[in-house]
């Protein structure tokens, strides 16, 4: 079992298991006493005067309490970010880096100016974790991109991969969780499908495009598609063959 559990988390891709292991490590410690979860929150007045700039990135390791939501997301942390670095971002690290770099930038702005919105103002200054949002945005944009999957909810009922963060929202209402934080990563998270993959199909410009500097950061290997060892070269088709 032991064994089973650790080869599975040596395959995990090098993004997924990164950000998976600062998340347990995170929450386990704020659980046990060892870390204060109000020097992870994301607090604008402390990371704006008293330069606490590691809360941006803080506030998206903590997964409150460890009860039945936190194992859930974890579950969906590790299943769609696995999802998406091995398959839509596969030998594409620095892209799948830049997508969690712009939700992250996206939450945490669309937090700050909520703020400053008056009615709004109060909803969004409860908001001082986006760990679960950045995990429902991950879970949108695959669902985005694989809309007919057929899923199980825990075996109650079945539907396809495009109602997934419509079912994961009513869940979170279900065990008491805020709405606001689930809607906000499906709202970063179609953000980014809109511009990623929509966008650049209508007007052919496509503005998410990854820095070269972050590309520097990650050695993408090639993709490599082997062949079968028994499969020769076939002759070329008769079109080519006319062509020619």
């Amino acid at each position: 079992m032991a064994q089973a559990v650790e080869d599975w988390y040596k395959q995990m891709p090098i993004i997924t298991r990164t950000y998976l292991t600062a998340a347990i490590v995170t929450t386990v410690g704020c659980s046990l006493d060892i870390i204060s979860p109000f020097n992870l929150c994301l607090h604008p007045t402390l990371v704006v005067k008293h330069y606490q700039f590691w809360r941006l990135i803080t506030n998206f390791l903590f997964f409150r309490k460890m009860d039945l939501d936190f194992l859930f997301h974890m579950f969906f942390l590790a299943r769609y970010c696995k999802l998406l670095e091995e398959n839509s971002f596969r030998g594409r690290t620095a892209d799948f880096f830049y997508m969690l770099l712009f939700g992250a930038t996206f939450l945490t702005g669309t937090v700050l100016i909520g703020g400053m919105i008056p009615y709004l103002s109060e909803s969004f200054a409860k908001i001082i974790f986006l760990s679960n949002s950045l995990t429902l945005m991950m879970v949108y944009v695959w669902s985005k991109q694989n809309p007919f999957i057929h899923m199980s909810f825990l075996g109650l009922f079945t539907f396809t991969a495009a109602y997934l963060p419509w079912v994961l929202l009513g869940f979170s209402i279900f065990v008491g969780a805020s709405a606001w934080v689930d809607l906000l990563g499906m709202i970063a998270g179609h953000a980014y499908y809109f511009l990623e993959d929509v966008y650049p199909r209508m007007t052919g410009r496509r503005p998410l495009r990854t820095p070269s500097f972050i590309k520097a950061l990650f050695a993408d290997e090639a993709v490599v598609v082997a062949r079968p060892a028994n499969v020769r070269f076939a002759p070329p088709a008769a079109e080519e063959v006319h062509q020619d």
